[in-house]
């Protein structure tokens, strides 16, 4: 089974592509939402509380993400620090999804930062969705109703996209313009041929 990921970055449409894949019989890991559902395990949450400070807990008991975006977005050491608490657990899940699904002849790892997390090692092939940055700035603004400097304030703290396709096999461009079910469809058809083998890890 090849183990894929797919990754870019934000206001790309990602999520939107990897639904495409869906569509096709892909199994999809949403890394970036059960990394969300983790970070409410009451485990989870007693060791953030522990790492940032009793300001990132709501009055409810709940994960104040605000509130820790806040802090991880403006300090590296701090984005760490949390996906060290986080990414080990993801990884535990993705390992047993797979086995799940080894019958399948290629799944999808998606995650805005697959790079970041280290979880590109667990994959054979790299797909990237691009899109021209002002494009993703104006979905961002759009979807999240953030100002148009919040949103590259979040672009600066991540991989350039230019960086990201270095390390990828695959391209697709979500611009608006470009048909992404062509797109969708051909590498569909490249992960199944028998030409495309794991890599030995």
């Amino acid at each position: 089974m090849i183990k894929a990921g797919i990754t870019g970055n934000i206001g790309s449409g990602k999520s939107t592509v990897a639904r495409l894949f869906e569509m096709l019989g892909v199994p999809v890991f949403y890394a970036d939402q059960k990394a969300r559902l983790i970070s409410e395990r009451r485990d989870v949450l007693q060791e953030i509380r522990k790492t940032f400070g009793d300001k990132v807990i709501a009055i409810d008991g709940s994960l104040n993400r605000k509130a820790v975006a806040s802090i991880v977005f403006s300090d590296t050491k701090k984005l760490s620090d949390l996906n060290s608490i986080i990414h080990p657990r993801v990884k535990v899940f993705f390992n047993a999804w797979c086995t799940l699904h080894q019958s399948a002849p290629y799944v999808l790892h998606e995650s805005a930062i697959l790079f970041e997390s280290g979880f590109d090692y667990l994959c054979d092939r790299i797909i990237v969705v691009s899109a021209p940055e002002e494009v993703r700035i104006h979905r961002v603004m759009q979807r999240d109703l953030f100002s148009r400097e919040e949103v590259i304030s979040r672009m600066r703290n991540q991989w350039t996209e230019a960086r990201l396709l270095s390390l990828s096999e695959f391209e697709i461009v979500n611009d608006d313009c470009a048909s992404l079910i062509e797109q969708v469809v051909l590498i569909d058809s490249i992960l199944k041929s028998k030409n495309i083998q794991p890599y030995q890890q």
